[in-house]
């Protein structure tokens, strides 16, 4: 992930985002404009898994994957393409390239093999996700072998109150209002 140093104003991401060819994936975190990489295939089977999971236990529920831009942070000034977004099954109708997180239940991120997933997915995405109330942060950590669950958001803290780790191989779950049990013995298979 590339990043510019200088802070810009939201309008502005939104100007640069909107006229990038559909090969790059932007986001806006902190002011600063960042630039996702393409996902390998184990993280894309990953959020195959989560998705199919998702659809077998809360049939009411669909996980968008990656297209969905969300408005996050304090005041909605940050720009987030999660790589799963966790919602009533056409929550999004209407909506135009970036949403309002209200509604959303669960985001959900798969750490890439780059050098700014550390501080991307594991301090500023829950930072940013906790700031805007979203109930339940997912995080697959493969290079830790881990899935962390961050919940209970704290708006003015910006920060989840309550993080559980378990190592791939165990059974988590994914509480209220996601309400789903994760079997995660089979992402021991999409790690290098």
């Amino acid at each position: 992930m590339t990043e510019r140093t200088s802070h810009m104003l939201v309008e502005e991401f939104e100007e640069i985002a909107s006229t990038a060819p559909e090969t790059v994936t932007l986001e806006f975190i902190n002011g600063r404009i960042e630039e996702k990489y393409v996902p390998d295939g184990d993280h894309d089977e990953i959020v195959r898994w989560l998705q199919k999971r998702c659809m077998q236990h809360r049939p009411d529920l669909w996980l968008y994957a990656g297209e969905r831009g969300l408005k996050v942070e304090a005041y909605r000034k940050g720009r987030a393409r999660p790589d799963g977004v966790l919602a009533p099954e056409g929550h999004f109708r209407g909506h135009g390239e970036w949403s309002d997180p209200e509604g959303v239940l669960m985001a959900v991120e798969v750490t890439s093999h780059d050098g700014d997933t550390d501080r991307r997915d594991r301090i500023d995405k829950p930072a940013a996700y906790a700031a805007s109330g979203i109930p339940v942060y997912l995080l697959v950590d493969r290079d830790a072998c881990a899935v962390i669950v961050h919940t209970n958001p704290d708006p003015k803290s910006g920060c989840y109150l309550d993080i559980h780790r378990a190592p791939f191989g165990e059974r988590v779950d994914l509480p209220d209002p996601v309400g789903i049990t994760l079997d995660t013995d089979i992402l021991k298979n999409y790690v290098r």
